[in-house]
């Protein structure tokens, strides 16, 4: 089941695995073949054999059209053996997998009769154990398949499992735990029924029940409550899964004999990339074995249809969704798709390459600095190392440049940085930082002036907008997704106390008990529309090591790139969601870049907000106010009133040279119980991320080497906190 956990429990999870020495075994390959067959009235799958079951109700043993696979054989071959045990069976899978065919054939192999019930989120206790029925005029309440198929010895097959609230779930806990229930109208199931009971009193479990629950994976997009964490541990677990590639083809040939073999394949390819596609968040739905199944059949029954155009029905609804329709187009023509249809427009997006990383190198100086200047400016843009004259020079004195002494501000021309020692550089005179102070601030008030009277440059904010528009549209489907996580009071039904409720007046004077309501707090339903916004709150160091450093590892541009990715991704989500980009640096712990309700709006005013960031980060003064700036952020929005906080802070790893242990910075994470807060390192020296992260508390600490992981990184960040994922 490790499949299904979101993805910070299952980080977690591998961790300790592996922090402990402990060793997987290596599964085994499902794809391999196993016999399945019924000789002299026993059944055998692989290397189990179990007679079959002698039955009087044929009628109820399951008959239907299933092609065997070997992936589909090994589960049921593992199902058996459960059964063989006395194991109640849980399935779990995406929707669509074949989880109810899978269970269907089993019962048919075995001649087990089956019981059926499918739940809904307006399942009760009552529903689950009587069923009412109109006969001669009148209202009568029956037994349920649960109550039929405990007096029979039939196996219950619970449909949907995970649709149904929990607190009506877990009536199947005391039933499978200890085999014990009361039914509405007095009587009691029990596993054996008392020496001095009335047998009218008593429904005695029949030895040969079996419970068979399906369940989809918790969360979107099946919107289901999560079974295997209330319940599991009562069941033998199972995952179904998509077959595999192999066995696909082979399924699919199956249902579709007449269909050529390139074209399964074909299929096969698209919707097994589209599903890996799912898993990363750059689609939604988690397209399975079924689509494809009836794509096929279709086929199959009208050869002459055009193959386009039976795909592009299953994607229709795809079309409305802007954000899916680029990555859906990909796919498609990736796979032998003409690009005919809307869907099948090719996706252009390039990631910005670096072509050289920037080298430093240690270098001693020895002269004073003196006086004062921007520098001048080489037009041929050549590395000057040392002097005082030109600006973009490296391990120079009183120029705009890198790794000197006494210049006024930082400029990067791409050159190798020789870097002076801190020493050196300490030991410049006070008024030769005074001044330098002084033409600093004046410089950076002009570009301030420069940026707001420029006119709109669509070629630089291309620059960071195609790095990230992949990553912009695969961001818009997790926010798209999002839940209400805020805990309200709502009235709570079916109730044993409190006051009663006038629409189950009816029920009442038939028996039922649970016919009062009351007040309480109540987690929302899954899909509840939220009644306030979320707030997030993006925290970016705009330090003057991004700039120093940003030749090294691409930390500036990355932060750049990431503002970009959060100002595009949530426009129009306003409802849902509100933002803010707060920054910090040497100089303050709270520089307000991007402010709540007051979104930029066009292109324009978003280039303008990563110019002011990368001015800040080339003007500012040195230092750092990370553990400030994360303090600030986070108390400031636990004060708000919202649905959900998250504060995201966005950093390089260089706390160490400010002395900032790791262990206040895990305080300020975790300060705040309704602010969910979280650091990602996207910069660092050596591995310095590696060890910062491994010393702050799981699952609150992140590594983004690269920009494109950033969408990922903030679905496993929403998965534990605003979403089921």
């Amino acid at each position: 089941m490790v499949q299904f956990f979101p993805t910070l429990p299952r980080q977690a999870l591998e961790r300790t695995i592996h922090r402990f020495g402990i060793v997987p075994e290596k599964s085994s390959d499902d794809t391999a073949p196993i016999s399945c067959g019924i000789k002299n009235n026993i059944l055998t799958i692989g290397q189990s054999s179990v007679p079959l079951y002698q039955n009087k109700h044929l009628t109820k043993v399951p008959n239907i059209l299933f092609y065997n696979i070997p992936q589909h054989l090994h589960l049921m071959e593992a199902m058996l053996q459960d059964f063989h045990l006395g194991h109640h069976i849980l399935l779990v899978g995406n929707q669509g997998v074949g989880k109810n065919k899978i269970i269907d054939r089993f019962l048919e192999l075995m001649n087990r009769p089956r019981e059926y019930i499918q739940l809904h989120r307006d399942t009760t206790v009552q529903t689950l154990t009587t069923q009412p029925t109109v006969r001669d005029g009148l209202l009568v309440h029956e037994d349920s398949p649960l109550v039929n198929a405990i007096k029979h010895g039939h196996v219950l097959v619970v449909d949907e499992a995970d649709k149904a609230p929990t607190h009506v779930t877990c009536i199947l806990k005391t039933l499978v735990e200890s085999g014990q229930m009361i039914l509405s109208d007095g009587r009691r199931i029990v596993p054996l029924v008392p020496p001095n009971g009335h047998p009218s009193n008593y429904i005695q479990i029949h030895p040969d029940f079996r419970i068979v629950v399906l369940a989809n994976r918790p969360g979107f997009p099946f919107l289901g409550n999560d079974f295997f964490g209330a319940l599991g541990d009562l069941f033998s677990a199972h995952a179904v899964e998509n077959p595999s590639a192999d066995s696909e083809i082979s399924l699919l040939g199956q249902y579709g004999p007449n269909v050529p073999l390139d074209t399964i394949k074909k299929l096969v390819g698209v919707f097994g990339e589209l599903r890996n596609m799912a898993d990363q968040g750059l689609v939604s739905y988690p397209y399975s074995t079924r689509e494809v199944v009836n794509i096929v059949k279709h086929l199959e029954q009208f050869p002459g249809a055009d193959l386009e155009d039976v795909v592009f029905n299953v994607f229709d609804f795809d079309r409305y969704s802007p954000e899916v329709v680029e990555t859906l187009g990909e796919v498609l023509q990736k796979h032998g798709f003409s690009s005919k249809n809307v869907m099948a427009a090719e996706y252009m997006a390039a990631k910005r390459a670096r072509e050289k990383i920037q080298v430093t190198k240690s270098r001693y100086s020895g002269k004073d600095a003196q006086e004062l200047k921007h520098g001048k400016e080489d037009p041929d843009n050549s590395p000057h190392v040392g002097g005082n004259t030109w600006a973009g020079g490296t391990g120079g004195r009183d120029t705009a440049g890198m790794g000197g002494k006494g210049g006024p501000y930082r400029l990067d021309k791409g050159h190798e940085v020789h870097q002076l020692s801190e020493e050196e550089i300490n030991a410049v005179p006070e008024h030769i930082q005074r001044a330098a102070r002084e033409m600093n601030r004046k410089a950076f008030q002009e570009k301030l002036k420069e940026i707001g009277m420029s006119a709109y440059d669509a070629t630089l904010y291309n620059q960071f907008y195609n790095a990230v528009s992949r990553q912009i549209q695969s961001l818009r489907i997790i926010l798209g997704n999002l839940q209400a996580k805020n805990k309200e009071r709502h009235w709570s039904r079916h109730q044993t106390a409190g006051e009663l409720d006038d629409a189950k007046l009816i029920d009442g004077l038939l028996g039922e008990k649970t016919i009062f309501r009351r007040r309480a707090e109540q987690e929302p339903e899954i899909g509840a529309p939220q009644l306030k916004p979320k707030l997030f709150r993006v925290v970016v160091d705009v330090s003057g090591s991004m700039y120093r450093f940003n030749g090294y590892d691409g930390r500036l541009d990355k932060e750049l790139e990431a503002a970009v990715l959060v100002m595009e991704s949530f426009q129009g989500f306003e409802d849902k969601i509100q933002y803010d980009i707060i920054g910090h640096s040497g100089e303050a712990p709270f520089i307000p870049f991007v402010k709540l309700k007051e979104h930029p709006k066009n292109n324009k005013e978003r280039l303008d907000v990563i110019r002011t960031m990368h001015a800040h980060a080339q003007y500012c003064w040195s230092g750092d106010h990370t553990l400030e700036g994360t303090e600030d952020a986070i108390n400031s929005l636990a004060e708000e009133d919202c649905d959900e906080a998250i504060v995201i802070v966005l950093s390089d790893a260089n706390l160490e040279r400010y002395r900032i242990p790791p262990s206040k910075l895990a305080a300020a994470l975790t300060s705040k119980s309704n602010v969910s807060a979280y650091v990602i390192f996207i910069g660092g020296l050596g591995d310095q991320a590696e060890r910062l992260t491994e010393r702050l508390p799981a699952g609150r600490a992140f590594i983004c080497s690269d920009v494109t992981q950033l969408p990922q990184i903030l679905k496993q960040i929403f998965s534990s906190s605003v979403i089921t994922i």
